[in-house]
């Protein structure tokens, strides 16, 4: 995997030397930005281009982000998933709540959200709240 990254950047930087970056950009590519600034709707980054992408705040984490710079602060290299490519804006969103995006750019994995959900709780609930009743009123 780091492997596939490296090759990435590699060309990532042989095509800015072309000058054809958004042709070779596509969705779900990784790559590096740099944090320029940050609102409260999300965070604003420069490609090595000079072209603009934005990391909006659900784009940050799946739990609730409070405070953006608990994540990213203005100034920080970090790496990005591209999500869109608007070649006539020539801008980019982005996200970085799939990837490890301070250290290699490598995709997370995420637990998978079971078939059954709650049910075993529903099935399950009335017996154990009877048997803990039972144990308390059988060592009172």
């Amino acid at each position: 995997m780091q492997l596939n990254i490296l090759k990435q950047q590699k060309k990532w930087y042989n095509t800015l030397r072309s000058g054809d970056v958004m042709d070779t950009i596509k969705e779900n590519d990784v790559i590096r930005v740099k944090i320029t600034g940050i609102q409260k709707y999300g965070a604003f980054a420069v490609l090595p281009n000079h072209y603009n992408g934005l990391i909006h705040i659900s784009e940050i984490s799946y739990g609730y982000v409070k405070n953006i710079s608990d994540f990213i602060n203005v100034g920080d290299d970090i790496y990005a998933q591209v999500m869109n490519v608007d070649d006539e804006k020539k801008k980019i969103k982005l996200s970085i709540k799939d990837i490890d995006y301070k250290k290699s750019g490598v995709k997370l994995k995420r637990m998978a959200e079971t078939k059954s959900g709650f049910e075993p709780l529903k099935e399950h609930l009335d017996t154990w709240i009877n048997e803990k009743i039972k144990e308390i009123t059988d060592n009172f």
